[in-house]
């Protein structure tokens, strides 16, 4: 069922208000309209619009009065202010104040209707983040971790049942895959929740200093131990103990750990009395376990100790259909921190990062939308703001050719501009060759259809 879209117009002179008028009823959009801003805000309540179309200059209340009062009962509306040369100015402050754009009498059709189209867009986009938002907080209850490919729904799944059981978790996954906040999230939706979560980066660890990291020290075990020291495994008795890196330990430290974790009880260096321990263990790795067995770098029986219950996380560049709403929830993050008001990414930008390898996967997302946020001094992130190093990355990346000798990028290109091309003409051949109805079906202006129209030389 398609969705009819509500735009409300309120300005003063009738002429303005029924052009606009026959210009959107014709494009199926529901229009009502008010002659001033009391009338205009009377009107907004009970018709709830999608759009407002506000003249700036209004008999009886400004239009900057109007927007403020919008803004604070309809949040969710979009409003596009329509402004005479003379206040442009007071047109500028109003998008400040959160207005989605302003146009300048006397406005082009073109534009206006191309305005709109974007508006609607973005109120669409927002919509559908949200309903996933929702979805995924609910169903999943990991509102923390982002995604709705198919590889991150099974992780959701799998998360969901190695949350309710007691078993050892090993995470494998690349570094920046968020090996670390799933662990969290496993430990803060099981049983254990109000009991510790205590991390260890074991490849930080001194390699002498091992044992006394994980099971602590009395006083005078060796030279330094000047008073006595609790090891990670104490803290984390009735929660959980994450091992990062885990594959970075000696042989002689795996020892030590297989028996910790077959006898669940630990002895502190230089002391002689057991101390029983009862501790869930989740341990990551960007290292292929089963390879460094056979290499003889990992011990077999601790591997299988671990790998209990097993979770692998796909690289970014596995999964590009979540970076939108990862972005989306960066944006969200950063906005607070930064005291920025950035409402989203650019069409091209995202295509830019969809197009990128991502050595570094979601950490060094993070890294690149802060960075594109900070340097940004517009509403919207643009690919002009991205760091240096990744348009330098994404620059070699086109010389990686296949077989058939075409780089990537290029083939992708290709691809995507003869689906560009089958899905308008088949547009056009369902509208009846009306270029009109071809383009509000397809999202795009009339201009926009024919320039396509041209480039593709469509008849």
């Amino acid at each position: 069922m398609k969705m009819t879209f509500k735009i409300l117009i309120i300005d003063d002179e009738e002429s303005i208000r029924e052009i606009f008028s026959v210009l959107l009823v014709e494009r199926d959009y529901d229009v009502k309209t008010a002659e001033n801003g009391k009338e205009g805000l009377s009107k907004a309540r009970k018709f709830l619009p999608d759009i407002i179309l506000l003249d700036m200059n209004l008999p009886d209340i400004s239009g900057t009065e109007v927007l403020s009062q919008i803004k604070k009962s309809l949040p969710q509306t979009e409003v596009i202010i329509i402004t005479a040369f003379g206040t442009i100015k007071n047109a500028i402050e109003a998008t400040k104040m959160g207005a989605y754009d302003y146009l300048e009498k006397p406005v082009d059709n073109e534009e206006l209707l191309l305005v709109i189209s974007r508006a609607l867009e973005v109120k669409k986009l927002l919509k559908e983040v949200e309903e996933l938002r929702s979805e995924l907080s609910e169903r999943y209850k990991f509102p923390n971790i982002i995604g709705t490919s198919s590889k991150m729904n099974s992780i959701f799944q799998m998360m969901e049942k190695i949350a309710k059981v007691d078993g050892t978790v090993l995470i494998t996954g690349e570094s920046g895959t968020g090996k670390e906040l799933v662990s969290r999230a496993i430990h803060f939706n099981s049983p254990r929740k109000q009991g510790p979560f205590i991390v260890v980066n074991c490849s930080a660890i001194p390699k002498g200093l091992i044992e006394s990291e994980f099971f602590g020290h009395t006083r005078g075990a060796f030279t330094d131990a000047k008073i006595e020291k609790i090891g990670k495994f104490e803290l984390a008795n009735k929660g959980t103990i994450f091992l990062d890196e885990v594959g970075e330990l000696s042989l002689e430290a795996q020892a030590k750990l297989l028996r910790a974790l077959g006898e669940k009880e630990i002895v502190k260096v230089g002391g002689t009395k057991t101390i029983p321990i009862d501790v869930r263990v989740i341990a990551a790795t960007n290292k292929n376990l089963e390879e460094e067995v056979k290499k003889g770098n990992f011990r077999e029986d601790l591997y299988w100790r671990l790998a209990v219950l097993f979770l692998h996380l796909p690289p970014l560049r596995e999964r590009i259909e979540d970076i939108p709403l990862l972005c989306e929830h960066l944006i969200r993050k950063y906005n607070k921190e930064l005291n920025k008001e950035i409402k989203g990414i650019t069409i091209q930008a995202l295509e830019f990062l969809q197009n990128y390898s991502w050595p570094g996967n979601i950490r060094e997302l993070e890294s690149v939308i802060y960075e594109a946020m900070v340097l940004s001094d517009g509403h919207w992130i643009e690919e002009k703001n991205f760091p240096v190093r990744i348009k330098k990355r994404e620059g070699e990346n086109k010389e990686i050719l296949f077989e058939s000798g075409e780089p990537l990028l290029k083939i992708i290109q290709r691809m995507t501009e003869k689906t560009e091309k089958d899905l308008i003409e088949k547009a056009i051949q369902e509208a009846g060759g009306n270029k009109t109805k071809a383009a509000q079906k397809l999202g795009i202006s009339r201009k926009t259809l024919f320039n396509k129209m041209t480039h593709y030389k469509i008849q």
